[in-house]
């Protein structure tokens, strides 16, 4: 395997108007990963995505696909790009077996085994016509029809939005059995699912990247504190690493967003004063996404 990055995007930047989707983004994604951009509603997620597939125009920047730059791509490079959208138009006068045979006749990499296997894993109606389905329903086929091909690099946005619980597990597994041989990018607000399986993380906040970080160190780094004092000092001393305080008398609860291995309680009481209990606790992807989402909104206001 290439170690170029299957994805590449250099001070990358689109504007609607007044709005600015996306500022300045620079970010490398390697081959074989599972790269979860993560943000707000408005944070730029989804344009970057049609970005990368040339959907829209950057304002200022370039974007790469498998070495390509995306104004460029062809219909070739597209036979080995999957793209998966919450809101994807399919034709809804074909039954799901017609669907499916209709995008096999596009893609000489379709496999039919794993066509039929993604049928039985995802329980695809094939006999019923796609106008009938649920949303739910119509996101599985379109996310069957992308894997079914084995493409390179997979986008999804939004790929959880209609599914149950046990849906998604299905969709997960999946997903991961394309893994290394696919590089899979997705938006999503389900960060339960993607702790279990994404390899790095971006986080964008009014189309600004904030940070790219392999998920293991950015969970290894959050830390919930609660900090009990003799005497508490004036809340604005605390570092600016330590986020969302909240003081209730001499207590205070906080996030350390870079936690190490020295000793809190030395660090504590040489920086703010005597400390009589210290308890720390790891954290979720989703507590971690909270707690940068509040501080960002703070700073912001």
């Amino acid at each position: 395997m290439s170690s170029d990055p299957a994805v590449r995007m250099e001070h990358l930047a689109k504007r609607f108007g007044r709005k600015r989707a996306l500022d300045d983004v620079t970010l490398d994604v390697q081959q074989g990963s599972v790269f979860a951009i993560l943000g707000p509603n408005g944070a730029g997620k989804s344009t970057a995505l049609r970005l990368l597939l040339n959907l829209e125009r950057p304002t200022s920047g370039a974007a790469e696909l498998l070495g390509r730059e995306s104004r460029r791509l062809t219909a070739r490079d597209l036979l080995s790009i999957g793209y998966v959208c919450e809101s994807q138009r399919i034709p809804e006068y074909m039954r799901v077996r017609e669907y499916l045979a209709y995008c096999r006749e596009f893609y000489p990499a379709w496999q039919d085994d794993d066509a039929s296997s993604l049928v039985s894993t995802l329980q695809l109606p094939l006999d019923h016509r796609i106008r009938s389905l649920s949303r739910g329903v119509r996101a599985k086929v379109a996310l069957a029809s992308a894997l079914a091909y084995r493409p390179r690099v997979l986008l999804l946005d939004e790929p959880f939005a209609s599914f149950d619980v046990l849906v998604r597990e299905q969709v997960t597994t999946s997903i991961l059995e394309c893994v290394p041989d696919t590089t899979v990018i997705l938006v999503t607000h389900d960060l339960s699912d993607i702790e279990t399986f994404a390899t790095h993380v971006a986080y964008l906040d009014e189309g600004r990247l904030l940070f790219v970080e392999e998920l293991e160190t950015l969970l290894g780094r959050f830390r919930r504190v609660q900090v009990t004092f003799s005497d508490p000092p004036a809340p604005e001393v605390l570092p600016r690493r330590w986020i969302s305080p909240e003081w209730s008398g001499a207590v205070a609860r906080f996030v350390d967003t870079a936690f190490d291995s020295d000793p809190h309680l030395e660090q504590l009481q040489e920086r703010l004063a005597p400390v009589t209990n210290i308890t720390v606790e790891p954290m979720s992807l989703r507590s971690v996404f909270v707690a940068l989402a509040g501080s960002q909104s703070r700073t912001s206001s």
